[in-house]
């Protein structure tokens, strides 16, 4: 059967593996968050320059 060491190393298996999906998940909504917020204000940048541009 098993021995208890070896019972621990799979728990520091699964623990390690569960805390590098759920970073890996918190850094995927972060980072497109991150990417998104960018992408608007780059957006409302050029819409303002555009209008203060006709507006003269």
């Amino acid at each position: 059967m098993f021995e208890f060491s070896q019972y621990l190393g799979f728990l520091l298996f699964l623990t390690v593996l569960t805390i590098g999906f759920w970073l890996m998940f918190f850094l995927v909504g972060f980072v497109s968050y991150w990417v998104g917020g960018a992408t608007w204000e780059a957006y409302k940048e050029k819409r303002a320059k555009k209008k203060q541009e006709q507006s003269v």
